[in-house]
């Protein structure tokens, strides 16, 4: 085996969890995107910084204990957060955990409860597709 053929067989292997998740997260920021330009004409794309603020702000309409994204995921979606009665959480970002975004029907089972939780409301198509081009680039 070459050195070539090795590092490519590597790079491969260590890079098809991240393909096998592009699809599923691909049409989910589609069906997304559709559902926000239908309430905005004015749409025109997601924004991995409205998602950063999104996950870093505090929001008073929640429960107390978790005011924002961060009370449970951490400052750093690379890392691994806690709920609030201590169960490890597995980071939010792609990079550190790929396969995570991959159940269209999961992601919304955590939306829901989260948004309801964090911002006392149902997250926007906007708000969901904003927080994830902001975790799926991290």
């Amino acid at each position: 085996m070459t050195k070539t053929f090795a590092t490519q067989l590597l790079a491969a292997l260590l890079l098809a969890p991240l393909a096998a998740t592009a699809a599923p997260l691909s049409d989910q920021l589609a069906s997304y995107a559709a559902a926000a330009k239908s309430a905005d004409p004015a749409f025109v794309g997601f924004s991995a910084a409205r998602g950063k603020t999104l996950h870093t702000q505090a929001f008073a309409l929640g429960k107390p204990d978790t005011p924002a994204c961060t009370s449970c995921h951490g400052p750093d979606p690379r890392g691994a957060g806690k709920t609030p009665t201590g169960k490890v959480i597995e980071p939010v970002a792609l990079s550190a955990t790929p396969g995570r975004y991959a159940d269209p029907a999961k992601v919304e089972k955590w939306f829901k409860r989260n948004c309801n939780e964090v911002l006392g409301r149902a997250c926007t198509p906007l708000e969901k597709g904003d927080w994830l081009t902001f975790v799926s680039g991290q």
